[in-house]
C-alpha cells in the first residue's frame, strides 16, 4: 500500500516538474493570434469573419464563414484546445457552398475569457446558446464536438431540442465509466496552491476534465431526450478516450437515429488524421436535415 502511495507521489512531482518546464513556452497556448486567423483565411481566400457576442461576464470569440442562409454547422473543441482546431474546415469549399460554418472557443480557451473555463456542461452549453438563438431562424443546426466537445453538444441537445437538429460526435469521452481515475493528480493542480502554475490553457483544461465523470454521470438519466439524427465518429485505436464510448452512445440514443463510423487504425486526433470522416458526416447530415425542413414547408 506504501509502495503505491510513493509511486504516485513519485508520478505526481514528475507531473509537476514537467509542468514547470511547460511554462515558459507560450505555444502552449493552443490557440492562433488574432492576426494569424485573419493571415490564414486570406491566403485561403475566404471571406471569414472574427465575431464576439456577450454571455454573462464573458466575451466569446468565434470565427464564422459562408453563406449565413444555409444550415449552420458549429464546430466545438476538445480539452485543451481552441477554434483553430476545426479551422480548415471552415476552408474547405465543397462544406461551404452547403454550409455557414462556425468554430467557436469555448468558454475558457482561445479568446473566450482564456484561462477562465468553466466546468459544468450545462452551463458551457447555456454560453454557447446564443450562438444558436442568433443562427437559428428557418434553419437546421448541426453541432460537431470532438472529445470534451462531444459531450458538450450532447448535451446542448437535451436542453435545446428546438435549437438542434443533428450532431456529430467525434471520439466524444461520454460514459462516465470510462473515465480515467486521475483524481491523484488532477485534485491537486486544481487547487490554488498549485494551479498557478499551470499555464491558462491547462489549468481551464485540467478544472474541467476533474470534474467530467460527475457531469457525465448527471447526464445519465438524460441521453433518451436526445431525438435528432446523430453521428458517432470513433477510431478504435484511441488511447486517450476509449473505443467502447460508442458502444455507450449506442446503448443511450434509444430515441435518436444514430450512424457509427469506425477505422481500425485511427487515433483520437480525427480532426486532423482523418479530416474526411467528418466532412462526410457533415454532408451526410446538412443534406438529411435540409431534405426534412423541406418536407415541412
Amino acid at each position: 500500500m506504501a509502495f503505491g502511495i510513493g509511486r504516485k507521489l513519485r508520478w505526481f512531482f514528475l507531473f509537476l516538474f514537467a509542468t514547470v518546464m511547460i511554462v515558459s513556452h507560450s505555444c502552449m497556448t493552443f490557440r492562433m493570434s488574432s492576426s494569424e486567423i485573419d493571415t490564414y483565411f486570406k491566403e485561403k481566400h475566404v471571406a471569414a469573419k472574427q465575431l464576439t457576442y456577450k454571455a454573462g461576464f464573458r466575451n466569446m470569440h468565434y470565427v464564422c464563414a459562408g453563406d449565413s442562409l444555409k444550415p449552420l454547422v458549429l464546430f466545438v473543441h476538445g480539452s485543451p484546445g481552441s477554434l483553430s482546431a476545426f479551422i480548415d474546415f471552415l476552408a474547405d469549399t465543397s462544406l461551404l457552398h452547403r454550409a455557414f460554418l462556425i468554430t467557436t472557443d469555448r468558454p475558457g480557451f482561445g479568446y473566450s475569457n482564456f484561462g477562465n473555463g468553466e466546468t459544468s456542461l450545462q452551463k458551457q452549453g447555456e454560453i454557447l446558446k446564443p450562438l444558436l438563438e442568433e443562427y437559428k431562424k428557418n434553419r437546421p443546426i448541426i453541432l460537431v464536438g470532438h472529445s470534451l466537445g462531444g459531450p458538450l453538444i450532447a448535451r446542448m441537445a437535451i436542453d435545446y431540442p428546438s435549437l438542434v437538429d443533428g450532431l456529430i460526435i467525434v471520439a466524444g469521452s461520454i460514459d462516465p465509466e470510462l473515465e480515467p481515475n486521475e483524481t491523484w493528480f488532477r485534485a491537486p493542480l486544481a487547487t490554488p496552491f498549485l494551479s498557478w502554475i499551470l499555464p491558462r490553457s491547462f489549468r481551464a483544461s485540467n478544472e474541467e476534465i476533474y470534474q467530467l465523470k460527475p457531469q457525465l454521470e448527471m447526464m445519465l438519466p438524460l441521453w433518451s431526450n436526445i431525438t435528432c439524427p446523430v453521428i458517432v465518429i470513433h477510431g478504435k485505436k484511441d488511447s486517450l478516450v476509449p473505443a467502447a464510448n460508442a458502444d455507450f452512445a449506442k446503448k443511450m440514443l434509444v430515441n435518436a437515429p444514430v450512424e457509427f463510423v469506425f477505422k481500425d487504425d485511427m487515433d483520437h486526433f480525427v480532426p486532423w488524421s482523418n479530416p474526411e470522416l467528418i466532412h462526410d458526416a457533415i454532408l451526410k447530415m446538412v443534406q438529411k436535415d435540409s431534405m426534412a425542413l423541406k418536407a415541412m414547408r
